[in-house]
């Protein structure tokens, strides 16, 4: 039996443009024109016979029946990516990945070299960025973020746990003793912009709050305050699953063993159908792997 299908070029602007919300996010995705993703949207509504898209100046909103075609051909567009991925060959197949800058830096630059020996013939796009998910134009083949958190048509998956301490060098506490909390007034803090209260969580944990450290010092991003604490600047908030190599190595030591403030775990988030798609298969088993290592897990767990 003949099958009546649509040209796939203008299921996929479709496609995108409805899911985007965007005819230019659409053509960013897809890598053309604005005008040829409204042009193969206005076929696909010659073909169908029907309107897709109510147009309203900058901005496109679906129409009920829009809405509902979206809901069919989205997972059919999924399952066809999947099985070619699956079934095709992965030669010069790109695996994008979007991950927190600090993230990225401390953990997953470093050990992307072994998923690189595993798999030579996926070319790895790793981007970064600390934007909520929901709020991406284009999350790539997978996002990771803190979590697990729910989102409609993704699928979320744990992979490294956390939590937080008081860390820096050796030298540093060689030099200024640190034998129990109250000891912080001596030494300069660390601080990260982006997570502004995480040593007033502590040291109310701690049962010292509002101690006067004798200096305190903020850097605009997570890795910089890392960074200053393995130069012997300060006493920073160590996110243990970041650190474990340092920690590991003896470049950071843990200044007390608890208080440990808990944190939000990583997780990867795929669109649903993709999960079992070859590089993203692949990426996912591996980086699970990675997680579930001695090396990668916050010390004394």
């Amino acid at each position: 039996m003949r099958r009546a299908l649509p040209p796939l070029n203008a299921l996929r602007a479709f496609e995108a443009a409805a899911r985007l919300g965007s005819f230019k996010a659409a053509a960013d995705e897809l890598g053309v024109t604005h005008g040829a993703v409204s042009q193969q949207v206005r076929g696909l509504e010659e073909w169908l016979r029907a309107s897709l898209f109510e147009r309203h100046n900058r901005r496109v909103v679906l129409t009920p029946a829009a809405r509902a075609y979206l809901a069919e051909i989205g997972p059919a567009l999924d399952r066809i990516a999947a099985a070619t991925a699956q079934y095709g060959h992965e030669a010069g197949a790109v695996l994008r990945i979007n991950a927190p800058s600090t993230f990225a830096l401390r953990w997953l630059v470093p050990r992307l070299a072994q998923f690189r020996a595993r798999h030579p013939a996926i070319r790895v796009r790793l981007e970064t960025s600390n934007q909520p998910l929901e709020a991406l134009a284009d999350p790539g083949d997978v996002t990771i973020r803190g979590g697990p958190d729910t989102f409609y048509g993704l699928t979320a998956r744990v992979f490294l746990s956390e939590e937080r301490l008081p860390v820096c060098s050796p030298g540093l506490r060689d030099r200024v003793a640190l034998r129990e909390p109250a000891d912080l007034r001596h030494h300069t803090l660390l601080h990260s912009a982006s997570l502004p209260r995480l040593w007033d969580d502590w040291l109310a944990a701690a049962g010292i709050p509002g101690l006067e450290p004798e200096a305190a010092l903020t850097l605009d991003h997570f890795y910089l305050t890392l960074q200053a604490a393995l130069d012997g600047v300060g006493v920073a908030m160590g996110p243990t699953a970041l650190i474990a190599d340092d920690l590991a190595r003896g470049r950071l030591v843990a200044a007390f063993a608890g208080p440990r403030l808990p944190a939000r775990s990583y997780c990867t988030y795929v669109r649903e159908g993709r999960a079992s798609a070859g590089p993203v298969a692949a990426f996912l088993a591996w980086i699970e792997a990675e997680g579930a290592s001695p090396i990668a897990a916050p010390p004394g767990a």
